[in-house]
This record gives C-alpha cells, sequence and structure tokens, in this order.
C-alpha cells in the first residue's frame, strides 16, 4: 500500500475574472487542508502543479501556497510542471516524499490561469509542449495535432463521426449536472455531430465541440501515509500509481496506438492486481475527443481500431460496462493545465467517497485515472480504492 487523498478542494472551472491566480491557490488549498480536517502546521511539505507557459506574469508561483495560512510559512513548497499532466506530477512528487519518509502530510495543488490571456497567445504557449522545432515551428497547434491523429485514425479504421460526436454530447450530458464544470449545458448528440455557425470547424475534422475548453481554476489534495490516513474521517488509497513518459517528437511515435498510456496503463494494472474489467469507473484526459476514443483502446476497454464500440454500446455512459467522464471531462468541466490532473484525482476520489458533485456512481469500488501531457508524452495512471 501507499499513500493517500485525505481531504480536497476544488474551484468551479470557468472564465473567473473575479480572482487571480493566488486566489485560486489559496482557494481549492484552504478548502482542502479544511476536508482533511488537519492544521496547517501537520503539513511537511508542498508541491504546487503550475504550468504558466506566459499565460500569467507570476512565474516564481510555489510560495503562493503559503499565503493562505500564516502557519505554512517556511513550509518546503515545490513546484512542479509536466504539461498538461502537471497536477499528476505534483501528486505524484507528493507521493514519493511519503514512500521516502521525508513526509507524512503534503499538500498537493495545481492551478491555472488562463482566460485573462488572448486565444491566440494560449495557444501558442500551449504549442510549447509539442516538439517545437518540428512541431509547433512549423505552425502546428494542439487543435492540429489532435486533427491529424483524428484523420490518420478514420484513414486506418474508417469515419467514426457519429461515436466522436456520442463521447462530446455524453461528456456535456454528465457535465452539466457538475456545478464546479466551466460548460453547465447539455448540447445534444445533433449539435455535436454536425458543423454549425455555434459549432465551426476548429482545424477539420475537429469542431468546436471536439475540443476542451480554455479555464481558470484550481484543484487540490491532501495526502497522507496509510497509517496517518487511517485515522483521518477519510481514506482514499493509491492502489497503483504508475508514470511512464515518451518520446516527444509525434513521428518517433504511432501516435494512433498511445504507446506511453498503453504501458502505464499495463504497468499500473499489475501493480494493483487488478485488471480492467475491475474498475467501476475512469476519468480519462478528453482534451480532444479524439483522445477519449484512443484512450479506450490504450487502457484495453477494446481492441486497437474498436474504440468507438465503447461509446456506440453505451458501456462509457452512466450505468454502463465502465462510465468514463462521470465528471464531465475536460470537454465540459474545463481545462486549467495545472490543476487538470488534480481535478480528476478529486472527482475520482469523491465517486469513491459517495459525494461525487453531479452524477455519482452507484456502487463504486475502484476509480482509474489518466492524465496526460503532450500528445502521450506524460502518462499518469493512478488507481484509486476507499479504505476508509
Amino acid at each position: 500500500m501507499t499513500a493517500c487523498i485525505i481531504g480536497w478542494g476544488h474551484t468551479r472551472f470557468g472564465k473567473l475574472d473575479d480572482v487571480d491566480l493566488e486566489g485560486l491557490v489559496k482557494a481549492a488549498g484552504a478548502e482542502a487542508i479544511a476536508d482533511a480536517g488537519i492544521a496547517a502546521t501537520d503539513i511537511d511539505a508542498i508541491y504546487l502543479g503550475f504550468y504558466n507557459g506566459g499565460m500569467d506574469p507570476q512565474e516564481f508561483a510555489a510560495s503562493l501556497v503559503l499565503q493562505l495560512d500564516p502557519k505554512l510559512r517556511f513550509t518546503p513548497a515545490t513546484r512542479v510542471e509536466n504539461a498538461c499532466a502537471t497536477g499528476s506530477a505534483a501528486i505524484y512528487q507528493g507521493i514519493d516524499a511519503i514512500d521516502a519518509k521525508r513526509a507524512r502530510i503534503v499538500l498537493a495543488v495545481g492551478v491555472e490561469k488562463m482566460t485573462a490571456t488572448a486565444t491566440a497567445d494560449v495557444t501558442a504557449s500551449l504549442a510549447k509542449c509539442s516538439y517545437v522545432k518540428e512541431e509547433a515551428s512549423q505552425g502546428v497547434t494542439f487543435p492540429g495535432m489532435f486533427a491529424q491523429m483524428m484523420q490518420r485514425y478514420y484513414q486506418r479504421y474508417g469515419d467514426k463521426s457519429d461515436a466522436i460526436a456520442r463521447i462530446a454530447a455524453k461528456n456535456h450530458r454528465n457535465g452539466a449536472k457538475n456545478s464546479l464544470a466551466h460548460m453547465q449545458k447539455d448540447l445534444g448528440f445533433e449539435f455535436c455531430r454536425h458543423e454549425s455557425e455555434k459549432n465551426p470547424m476548429v482545424v477539420p475534422p475537429l469542431k468546436r465541440t471536439d475540443c476542451s475548453m480554455i479555464s481558470d481554476g484550481a484543484a487540490a489534495v491532501v495526502l497522507a501515509d496509510v497509517e496517518t490516513a487511517l485515522a483521518m474521517k477519510k481514506a482514499i488509497m493509491f492502489r497503483a500509481h504508475e508514470h511512464v513518459q515518451d518520446l516527444l517528437p509525434m513521428r518517433a511515435r504511432d501516435i494512433l496506438k498511445m504507446e506511453g498510456g498503453r504501458l502505464a496503463w499495463r504497468r499500473a494494472f499489475d501493480a494493483a492486481g487488478v485488471s480492467i474489467a475491475d474498475l467501476s469507473l475512469v476519468e480519462t484526459h478528453d482534451c480532444f475527443t479524439i483522445a477519449e476514443l484512443l484512450e479506450y483502446e490504450a487502457m484495453g476497454l477494446t481492441p486497437e481500431g474498436e474504440g468507438a464500440r465503447a461509446i456506440d454500446e453505451g458501456w462509457t455512459e452512466p450505468g454502463g460496462r465502465l462510465p468514463v467522464n462521470l465528471s464531465g471531462g475536460l470537454k465540459s468541466k474545463g481545462h486549467p493545465i495545472g490543476a487538470t490532473g488534480i481535478s480528476m484525482h478529486v472527482m475520482a476520489a469523491s465517486q469513491l467517497a459517495g459525494t461525487a458533485v453531479g452524477v455519482q456512481h452507484a456502487s463504486p469500488k475502484l476509480a482509474g485515472v489518466f492524465n496526460m501531457g503532450g500528445s502521450a508524452v506524460a502518462n499518469y495512471v493512478s488507481i484509486l480504492e476507499r479504505l476508509r
């Protein structure tokens, strides 16, 4: 057994004009500490997940967490970054500190302030998560990269536009019930399926409903060793946590196989002593709808080229064989880069605790989380189980 989540906090995601970066950090962190029922003086280390990439002038941000409580002064605080998997990277640093017995209780916070920056500048910032000298420098953006994946997938396995639209519609339907989500609106299959004035093409064949939103927000978890966690009011254990880093250039990989993510899932299942059939639900990284489809295959839900079956046959819907993104996912909940991985863990943990905001699984036992950075370059898989 390894570390446990004993408390969490989560701001609403969206265009939050009334709160700055520091305010987001303090809100999520303070909520997590209060939820865990600990004092600030109990925290041995802090990890802040913050991508930034020029989107906020406050680059040196780790010590912002200390400002949520005067008693946190002098606590070691470190900023962590691994593209869109930054939040999970912060959590895993905390787990490593606990496993190494350098800390008993850790606070991990993830944050991003994106909407104050022009959309073109956000796009340029995120493009730095690609292999710049071959991709971003040639004008390839992340929508462009995932559009290429969709095109290649259709060429190899046939047009899956209906399945892709069903993924978008599912996640918006789930997100409509999540009061923390950026977009709380059920858009419906027909709207997601067809190009329109309100759903234009971004990079063909990606439409607006295929792309996650630019969002502000923060999320936080308090981690503790198992012995400490068992004395707390709740304990959600990491039955497995695996990080696999793949090559950066897209040309160096068969991108449709998501090999790094596939390996991370396999290692996590082996470490946990379970299979995908044992999972009750998954929160997965649907930065673009094609990503969720590919992730069905990478996690082993379907064979390669058959990911559409999972959504077409209702497997990933609430009440299905393996509900995916009951929170609404990145597609509806939003994608503030540094906060995303921690948000996904909060959503999965709250399902296991029976306190999910929005759609609650009836009887969850095990939850999976897949958070990735770049085009499946940084791959993090967690398998969570409720101890108490």
